[in-house]
């Protein structure tokens, strides 16, 4: 009797299926440091607007309670996800763009990916304008970087 993968192989075959084989995710050769520079961005806001949000004061309704409480939730649950999704961003960059024949003009770039990945650690657990504000500056250098290596590939 064959075996799944053997099955599998065969009815591949019979449908005229070929495996695909790529480097990353998804085979597209798209790489752009631009989502996680407007999600630094969008961590660098949330953090302004919940260092501005006033408090309501002690004389506040239990609805203006609610309301600044679901206020601030929303923003910083908006921080957090952004902070997430930019070092998504930087992680495929670092480990699927980057290689070793591209990476060599840079001598700091692991070290500069490694620290914007922990910025968007910190800034996923504080709200810390100056640390958001190094964020978006780490990923404004990988963006630098990025540009410089695609210069070089068309040369």
């Amino acid at each position: 009797m064959p075996s799944d993968a053997h099955s599998t192989r065969l009815l591949d075959r019979w449908l005229g299926i070929e495996p695909l084989y790529a480097h990353c995710d998804v085979p597209c050769g798209i790489y752009d440091p631009h989502t996680a520079a407007i999600a630094a961005k969008t961590v660098h806001t949330m953090n302004q607007k919940v260092s501005a949000l006033p408090m309501p004061g002690p004389s506040a309704s239990p609805q203006e309670h609610l309301e600044y409480r679901n206020t601030l939730v929303r923003m910083v649950q908006t921080k957090e996800q952004h902070a997430q999704i930019c070092k998504q961003e930087l992680l495929i960059l670092w480990t699927d763009y980057f290689k070793p024949e591209n990476a060599g003009p840079f001598p700091d770039l692991h070290d500069t990916f490694w620290k914007a990945a922990k910025l968007c650690s910190y800034n996923k657990q504080h709200v810390d304008a100056a640390k958001s504000q190094e964020l978006m500056a780490a990923v404004a250098k990988i963006s630098e970087m990025f540009q410089q290596a695609e210069a070089a590939k068309k040369k």
